[in-house]
């Protein structure tokens, strides 16, 4: 599928210095903006809520015969003729991989909205590793760290990413083993079938993968008449329309028929998939994410369709 040529970003989209440049010196100004956003959704935010071994109580449930005598709460069973025991909450650090595309295509910012897909990426990846890091989790990102514990997770991710010369835009993910799992932010504009080749090894290791595609609202319902000159960010390749207004039908169905297969895809392997326009609240996408994370491999999918 093509993709729209409308950047705003001043810099030749294929020159990766220049792009590491810009990207260093949005990365404060998007690390504010994420614990902005943190501030917002931090109400609702909790770590795995699971009965298991801790310190903190989770819940009061009726004892079960064989099961030990010490883990009776008296004080609770004197209140009723029922007998139970005092479940704590499991608070075994878990390991979350980020991953947001750094592509040519993130830089497309339309005007009907307000920030640029790689804004919009970077600032949903830097909420999470916030809130996992307020929340004791491991969070790391492929070919930029390895899995830190720290409360200061976003800082440290950030300082990284303006550091980074270049980003690879398929990272290798066979590092990622069982019982972990990894959000991805971007636009999956790429065909399906070179997507889950890509994806394939998560599903092979087990790993519980959530994307968020971030979308221009532009892309989806391609607002465009006229004469109209379309430009590939990833290759330069340039399409002339006559009447643009005539590959819109086209264009749409086939836009949502990508949608719709990857999301499909996602759902048979447990996975989640979710949408976030440029247009809309980034809280939106966190939202549905930690509703998914939470969930022992729930669907969530979000935006519109």
């Amino acid at each position: 599928m093509a993709r729209i040529g409308e950047a705003s970003s001043q810099v030749a989209p294929r020159d990766a210095l220049a792009r590491a440049r810009l990207r260093a010196s949005l990365v404060p100004d998007l690390l504010v903006e994420a614990r902005r956003v943190v501030n917002t959704v931090i109400g609702g935010w909790h770590g795995r809520r699971k009965q298991g071994i801790g310190e903190n109580f989770w819940q009061f449930r009726p004892y079960v015969e064989g099961e030990a005598m010490a883990r009776i709460d008296w004080r609770r069973s004197a209140r009723d003729d029922h007998t139970y025991v005092r479940d704590l909450e499991w608070e075994a650090a878990h390991t979350v991989w980020l991953w947001a595309d750094p592509s040519p295509s993130m830089l497309y910012k339309s005007s009907a909205a307000g920030v640029s897909k790689e804004s919009r990426a970077l600032v949903l990846i830097l909420a999470l590793a916030e809130l996992l890091s307020r929340s004791g989790e491991r969070i790391a990102w492929p070919g930029l760290t390895d899995p830190i514990t720290s409360r200061n997770g976003a800082e440290r991710v950030a300082t990284l990413l303006s550091h980074a010369p270049a980003l690879s835009a398929r990272p290798d993910l066979s590092m990622i083993r069982r019982f972990s799992d990894i959000v991805i932010a971007g636009d999956f504009l790429d065909p399906v079938d070179e997507i889950r080749e890509w994806l394939d090894v998560l599903a092979r290791h087990g790993v519980r993968a959530h994307l968020i595609e971030v979308a221009d609202p532009a892309e989806e319902t391609f607002p465009y008449a006229g004469r109209t000159e379309f430009t590939d960010p990833e290759t330069g390749e340039k399409l002339t329309a006559g009447r643009a207004e005539l590959l819109g039908d086209d264009y749409r169905r086939l836009y949502l028929a990508r949608r719709q297969e990857l999301g499909a895809w996602c759902r048979r392997l447990g996975w989640s998939f979710t949408v976030n326009h440029t247009d809309r609240l980034a809280s939106e996408a966190l939202v549905r994410i930690h509703m998914a994370m939470s969930d022992e491999g729930g669907y969530a999918a979000g935006g519109r369709p």
